[in-house]
C-alpha cells in the first residue's frame, strides 16, 4: 500500500513562510507526478502545484510565491510557501499520479483523479 505523508502544516502570520513536505516511496518519486492540492472551508479542492519529469507547474493564484521541489535526501517532494495571504488557508494535499502531466493546452492543470493521496496537513494564515 502507497502511503503519502505531509508535514509541516501550521498557523502562520500574514506575509510569512511556510514549508510542506510530502514524504513518498522513492519509485513513487522517481515515476509519478506529485502534485499539491488544497481545500478551503465551504470550498472545492483545488490543485495548486505539481511537479513531473522535473518540471514545475503552478496555479496562477500561487505563481511567484509557492516552489515545489524535489527533496532527495528525505525522499519527499516539499512546497515552500512564501508571502502567505489569509486566502491561503486550508488543507493541503499531495498525491500522486503514473500519467498526470501537470499541464493541458499551454497552462497549468491538475485533476483530482489521482492514484494516490495523503491525509492532509492543516495551513492557517491569520494574524
Amino acid at each position: 500500500q502507497v502511503q503519502l505523508v505531509e508535514s509541516g502544516g501550521g498557523l502562520v502570520q500574514p506575509g510569512g513562510s511556510l514549508r510542506l513536505s510530502c514524504a513518498a516511496p522513492e519509485f513513487i518519486l522517481d515515476n509519478y507526478a506529485i502534485g499539491w492540492f488544497r481545500q478551503a472551508p465551504g470550498k472545492e479542492r483545488e490543485g495548486v502545484s505539481c511537479i513531473s519529469g522535473g518540471n514545475s507547474f503552478y496555479a496562477d493564484s500561487v505563481k511567484g510565491r509557492f516552489t515545489i521541489s524535489r527533496d532527495n535526501a528525505k525522499n519527499a517532494v516539499s512546497l515552500q510557501m512564501a508571502s502567505l495571504k489569509p486566502e491561503d488557508t486550508a488543507v493541503y494535499y499531495c498525491a500522486a499520479d503514473l500519467v498526470a502531466t501537470c499541464y493541458y493546452n499551454g497552462g497549468f492543470y491538475l485533476g483530482d483523479d489521482m492514484d494516490y493521496w495523503g491525509k492532509g496537513t492543516l495551513v492557517t494564515v491569520s494574524s
